[in-house]
């Protein structure tokens, strides 16, 4: 079992070394570098309890305007990507319910992400793999001013697409493994 420093230390390998590198997120390093990035690690595999979680890091995000976004890391469960999806799933009716749509996006990180569609080793798939499981809830209006100064953001899933097709599988399988502490 890692420690939960080795697991954000390999998080923000992730995010240094695949997201800002490749600026798959041209948002995320100005995040990282004022340090607005919030690392929630759960190691449970109750879903109930990962909810939970998720509430309670919608609430710090309500009461603290300073950090911009939340990890919610998700290290020892979840392995599986169609048991994750369905967490998912789950996770978007809790914001829904909760009346945080609109207010906190949810995005999808999992390092078995498939899209819908594409080959299990289409590099595509990168753009959403990470070290591990994740829940990550994005400010909205947060999102929306920085894609007021971002030309074209629709464009934003396209061209990650291309840039990691561009890149390779071989080259986007080893950005991913270089993350890890003991790879």
């Amino acid at each position: 079992m890692k420690s939960d420093a080795i697991i954000i230390s390999e998080t923000k390998a992730w995010l240094e070394n695949v997201v800002i590198k490749l600026n798959f997120c041209p948002f995320a390093k100005r995040e990282l570098i004022n340090n607005n990035i919030r690392f929630t690690i759960s190691k449970t595999g109750s879903v109930e309890t990962v909810l939970e979680t998720l509430v309670m890091e919608c609430e710090h995000l309500d009461s603290d305007t300073d950090t911009e976004t939340s990890l919610l890391i998700l290290p020892e469960a979840f392995g599986s990507f169609y048991d994750y999806l369905d967490l998912l799933e789950l996770a978007q009716t809790i914001i829904e319910a909760r009346n945080y749509e609109g207010i906190y996006q949810l995005a999808s990180f999992h390092p078995d992400y498939l899209f819908d569609g594409n080959d299990e080793n289409d590099p595509a798939n990168f753009t959403n793999r990470s070290p591990y499981p994740m829940l990550h809830l994005i400010r909205e209006s947060s999102l929306e001013k920085a894609l007021q100064h971002y030309e074209q953001p629709e464009l934003i899933p396209e061209n990650n697409i291309k840039k990691a097709r561009k890149s390779g599988l071989k080259e986007m399988q080893a950005a991913l493994k270089n993350c890890y502490k003991n790879n």
